[in-house]
């Protein structure tokens, strides 16, 4: 677990919030007859400091690490929202971490799949475990001893603002573990406070929907505008109306023609924060100046404006292994050079020539459709192609700089013919930043970079959809134009090594004394864009200035700004399939789309099952096998395995 400091949250391990979050959290939910060990039990965590260790427990639950720790339970869903998608390989060698390549490969019912499907639902249930403990040491304080928090009721709305945060926050929690699995496997239980015993049916998609806006509306109604206690990472009423934004756009995906005025309930949600690129009063949210600053190490950035719920990692504090660090990201380093392991979630080369833009600075795979995605393994600092300078936050390339490590080498990938000769680039941190962990198994691979579970530009990007949907083609236009703005402020610079500790080209030779010699002595690591040090790339970004008239159009404009924009996040999965176009999508990144296909380049790829319509089984992921079984009551499961598995 983590420990509350102001300016930013930092979710830091004690043991005291360990055994909270477990001890109590475990025996009530499990229903079992035993009591805990030692002195922590219901009663003497029933105060104040014991209810807000059991909180900081459940937002401890958020990353691959603690009672779950498993690749397949990181945060960021690199497994099931990247690798299983279009935007990335596994990576790494064609035999490490098989189940990882059974999830690429939609063989997700093989037991080593089913490993990784188990970790994510034990992840998810472990916070809301702890959520829902939380909400009930607080409702024993509030019965047992009111003047705890000054309550003169038998409920949190009768007591002071600690107490209605300290709820608030839990139903968030709750809503947002309980949303990461409903994305995941659609038919869930949902579990609340006054449930005793876990074997619970699942509900239908449609009802845990409705489950999640129950819990956000309460959760906006207790919670203060602005973090409790000036704490970065704790939820807001600005963040749950958001959360409130995002659930009800994946339900419009899901439901549209199904459920009523789904899209319209999610632009009323979204018009709280942003109308046609007008930021609205009270909006604490704005995109940050710099995509740099996005995902980043240094501290000044780690809680912009553009952060709305994060999973805020924590290095050097403490903990002996760096256990509270990106732990769930640590696999995905370059396999060479300074960083020396491991090489896993690494950018497909359909992402890659996904930036490419063309003449008006615009998408390529737009305006060309049929020859976007030709180029093959050879998208190096000496291409001429122009693109997009997001790629070069998003993805290490050969020849380019990676950050302030120096250019990004081929030598750096452990298995290019399985792999690709691309790195992933925004979980790592800027070696001057000073957010790397100092302890632990391969210390470079850990660092503080925070990892956004939800940030301003996906919610933008939510609302163009939604005006899309409605009609509103202009206003669309005008928010995807705001972030496309952004992505035109900064590009990669020369971002020369100043550390005498991170690996020259070859013996005696540096970045800026052979490949760029204009580099010499400069150690930025972002330039504006046309700066003249930049010659490995020919960054070429603009807005969309023609009046967007058709509807298709500015739809799939939309949806290509999420991929470039959100590219290697853990979204892209998620994308298709609420917009169901998952089939089409992923069959032609296997078979050929825009003049290239995965099949040839990544052989492997070619025994892939394919996607049939939108009703394939693979719209969701199958329940964990262990999971029906442990829901049995007698003979009979009470989960019921979604259709196809």
């Amino acid at each position: 677990m983590k420990k509350f400091m102001r300016q930013p949250m930092f979710l830091v391990a004690t043991v005291l919030i360990a055994a909270a979050g477990t001890l109590y959290g475990c025996k009530d939910f499990l229903a079992s007859n035993s009591s805990p060990q030692g002195s922590l039990n219901e009663q003497t965590l029933q105060n104040r400091d014991g209810v807000e260790a059991s909180l900081i427990a459940a937002y401890r639950a958020l990353d691959a690490n603690g009672s779950v720790q498993s690749w397949g339970n990181a945060a960021s869903n690199w497994v099931y929202g990247s690798v299983a998608s279009d935007d990335a390989y596994k990576g790494s060698e064609k035999d490490d971490q098989p189940p990882i390549q059974d999830i690429e490969a939609y063989h997700w019912s093989s037991q080593d799949a089913m490993t990784y499907l188990n970790d994510k639902w034990n992840g998810m249930y472990e916070g809301i475990v702890r959520a829902n403990s939380t909400i009930r040491l607080l409702n024993g304080i509030i019965a047992n001893k009111p003047t705890e928090f000054a309550c003169t009721g038998a409920d949190a709305s009768t007591c002071d603002a600690n107490a209605k945060g300290i709820l608030g926050e839990a139903l968030f929690l709750r809503a947002h573990y309980h949303f990461e699995a409903w994305r995941m496997w659609g038919a869930i239980p949902y579990y609340r406070a006054g449930d005793a015993d876990f074997r619970k049916a699942n509900e239908s998609p449609l009802a845990v929907a409705a489950d999640l806006l129950v819990d956000l509306d309460s959760a906006i109604a207790l919670l203060p505008a602005a973090p409790r206690n000036g704490d970065k990472g704790r939820a807001s009423l600005w963040a749950a109306k958001a959360y409130k934004a995002r659930v009800q756009v994946y339900a419009a995906g899901f439901f549209d023609g199904v459920a009523p005025n789904t899209w319209a309930a999610a632009l009323t949600s979204l018009h709280d924060f942003n109308i046609g690129g007008a930021q609205q009063a009270g909006n604490p949210y704005d995109l940050v100046n710099s995509f740099d600053h996005v995902w980043t190490g240094f501290a000044a950035y780690a809680n912009s404006s553009e952060q709305i719920f994060a999973y805020m990692a924590s290095v050097n504090d403490g903990e002996p292994n760096g256990g509270n660090s990106n732990w769930g990201e640590r696999l995905n380093f370059p396999n060479g050079g300074y960083f020396g392991c491991c090489g896993f979630h690494q950018p497909s080369q359909n992402l890659v020539n996904a930036f490419k833009t063309d003449a008006n600075g615009l998408p390529l795979g737009l305006s060309s459709p049929n020859t976007w995605n030709v180029e093959d393994s050879t998208f190096a600092g000496d291409s001429i192609t122009t693109m997009d300078p997001r790629l070069d936050w998003t993805v290490g390339r050969d020849g380019v700089p990676f950050k302030d490590y120096g250019p990004h080498l081929r030598s750096w990938i452990r298995a290019p013919a399985t792999s690709g000769p691309y790195s992933a680039k925004k979980n790592i941190q800027e070696h001057a930043s000073g957010a790397e962990s100092t302890v632990g198994w391969v210390p470079t691979q850990t660092n503080a970079v925070h990892i956004h579970l939800f940030r301003y530009a996906d919610l933008l990007l939510m609302d163009a959809e939604a005006e899309v949907e409605a009609g509103s083609l202009e206003n669309a236009r005008a928010i995807v134009n705001m972030i496309r703005t952004r992505a035109s402020q900064t590009v990669q610079g020369c971002g020369v090594p100043t550390d005498n500790t991170i690996p020259v080209l070859e013996a005696g030779i540096t970045l800026d004394t052979v490949a760029y010699p204009q580099c010499v002595g400069d150690n930025r690591i972002a330039v504006p864009m046309g700066d003249p040090s930049v010659t490995w790339a020919d960054y070429n970004v603009d807005t969309y200035n023609t009046v967007w008239t058709v509807q298709s159009d500015a739809r799939d404009a939309v949806r290509w700004e999420r991929r470039v924009e959100l590219g290697m996040e853990g979204q892209r999965f998620f994308d298709l399939r609420r917009w169901k176009i998952a089939d089409v999508v992923i069959n032609a990144y296997i078979d050929g789309v825009g003049g290239g296909d995965e099949k040839t380049r990544r052989t492997y790829i070619g025994s892939a099952d394919r996607w049939v319509g939108t009703t394939d089984r693979h719209y969701w992921y199958p329940l964990p096998a262990l999971q029906i079984e442990l829901s049995k009551v007698g003979d009979t499961p009470m989960l019921t395995q979604n259709a196809g598995w």
